[in-house]
């Protein structure tokens, strides 16, 4: 993998092809929004992009080093890799940590949606690379057995191409939120077109479907904040449960927030973790 800093790349190495049908090497488009302070490393949800955390990013840049990446498959990085699975995921946030030199006891690692159960999992099996956690609407639940056609449904229903950003901010339901997922939206045939492909967005999901991840959640040893959105599709009795095999999780609910709560109230998301942090 190459791994690439506001124009920058990780790299990974050879991908022998897969489930997504790519094969090379893998590059990760990266932003160092730069500051002064801990790390912290900020991962997007399936489909998403880092433009995403620029808001979160600009209220942290005064007291921490902020970076974020597209994931594989996603934004300016390798749409079409071979390997979309989650240890693959998790060798991506290793590349990126060192490439910036990251790593190591002062980092925090941030993801929401499945970038927090990448954040999990890096965090459960190499506990040197991160001292806290910050999961936002993830968590270890599952399996999700309806998860691939859920997330093929989901993308079937973008009426691709959008004609503008405009109409593409109110399909994704205006606002901050809607904003964001325009901006990931690249000009193309017709209009804007989705940076994504389909089945790489399915076959990325297929182990949530397959398996649960609690095993992984009780190797995890350092500190972690998890945040709901209060109308958001994580379930209060998952995080719940979290805390009570990690006893000593925090747990901040999000008011009006949805699945995306860093988009929908990113002043109220930034709160909760600058508490935590300080903590």
């Amino acid at each position: 993998m190459t791994v690439t800093a506001t124009a920058a790349a990780a790299a990974t190495g050879e991908e022998d092809g897969g489930a997504a049908g790519g094969t090379g090497p893998v590059r990760l488009f990266c932003t160092d929004h730069g500051g002064d302070g801990p790390p912290l490393l900020l991962l997007h949800g399936l489909a998403g992009h880092s433009g995403e955390w620029e808001a979160l990013a600009a209220r942290f840049a005064a007291t921490h080093r902020v970076v974020a990446f597209d994931a594989r498959g996603s934004g300016a990085s390798t749409r079409r890799p071979g390997d979309v699975t989650r240890a693959a995921h998790v060798r991506d946030v290793l590349a990126v940590a060192h490439r910036f030199g990251l790593a190591g006891e002062e980092t925090v690692l941030v993801g929401q949606s499945m970038g927090g159960l990448t954040a999990l999992l890096t965090a459960a099996a190499h506990p040197e690379v991160c001292r806290a956690l910050v999961l936002i609407e993830a968590g270890p639940a599952g399996p999700s057995p309806r998860l691939p056609q859920e997330t093929g449904d989901w993308l079937d229903s973008w009426p691709v191409p959008f004609p503008d950003a405009e109409a593409a901010e109110a399909f994704f339901g205006g606002g901050p939120a809607g904003r964001a997922w325009a901006a990931g939206l690249v000009p193309g045939p017709g209009g804007l077109r989705p940076r994504v492909d389909r089945d790489v967005m399915v076959a990325t999901v297929q182990e949530n479907a397959q398996r649960h991840f609690w095993d992984d959640w009780d190797r995890v040893r350092c500190p972690v904040l998890v945040v709901r959105g209060e109308n958001g599709t994580m379930k209060p009795d998952e995080a719940d449960r979290m805390r009570a095999r990690h006893p000593g999780t925090r747990i901040g609910v999000i008011p009006g927030a949805g699945h995306d709560a860093h988009l929908d109230n990113t002043a109220a998301v930034y709160g909760e973790m600058a508490a935590f942090l300080a903590a």
